[in-house]
């Protein structure tokens, strides 16, 4: 009974991706972790013994939904490098950013030239590094920025991370470079506009303070 349901799983799995989808060059990054959890039962499982919950050893993580419609305005979703970004969210939301780093790369491999890709890649590491904009994730911006120098999509996001981590002053070059990039026309200006009109009102602010503090 137990391998009858693991091949029912196994099929509707393989349904799912073919129907949302899922680029090729992951099926065999998906074929392999399928036959990786059914090699485990194989090898450990018990259909007979009772169930019980089960806590995850990681904890979700949750994406903004507007930051996730920015990227997309600014870089493309419904595209064959988009659909690794959008893979990575997944696994990013379920806390796997180890997976998230992964499915990026296995984009890139596809689509070196990607700036998209390897700003999100950037994104990934950031995250999966502890929130801290790491060697390696400030070389996937850097390489982003050289594939696409005049698009605003490489330094909005460094910025982002910058602002993730909690340095702000270091972040607000990258989004006054981005809003400089971008034309006015562009339906999200408004929205990096008024991100860094934001960002310039809390960093008065922090100065402001830190005046009060000193006098």
């Amino acid at each position: 009974m137990g391998w009858a349901m693991l091949l029912a799983i196994g099929a509707c799995v393989g349904a799912l991706l073919w129907r949302i989808g899922l680029p090729r060059g992951l099926w065999t990054f998906v074929g392999s972790a399928l036959m990786l959890g059914a090699t485990g039962y194989a090898l450990q499982g018990d259909p007979v013994l009772p169930g019980h919950p089960v806590r995850a050893g990681v904890d979700p993580v949750q994406l903004d939904p507007d930051l996730i419609a920015l990227r997309d305005a600014m870089m493309g979703r419904f595209t064959g490098d988009g659909a690794y970004l959008v893979a990575a969210d997944g696994m990013t939301r379920v806390g796997d950013t180890g997976s998230a780093v992964q499915f990026v790369l296995a984009g890139i491999d596809k689509y070196p030239r990607s700036f998209s890709l390897w700003t999100g890649l950037g994104t990934a590491l950031a995250a999966h590094d502890g929130g801290r904009v790491s060697p390696g994730a400030l070389f996937a911006f850097q390489q982003a920025t050289r594939l696409a120098p005049q698009h605003p999509a490489p330094p909005f996001f460094t910025g982002l991370a910058y602002m993730r981590a909690g340095e702000f002053a270091r972040a607000r070059p990258y989004w006054a470079r981005a809003v400089a990039l971008t034309p006015k026309t562009v339906s999200y200006y408004p929205e990096l506009a008024g991100r860094l009109t934001l960002l310039d009102r809390f960093l008065r602010a922090i100065e402001q303070q830190q005046r009060a503090v000193t006098k």
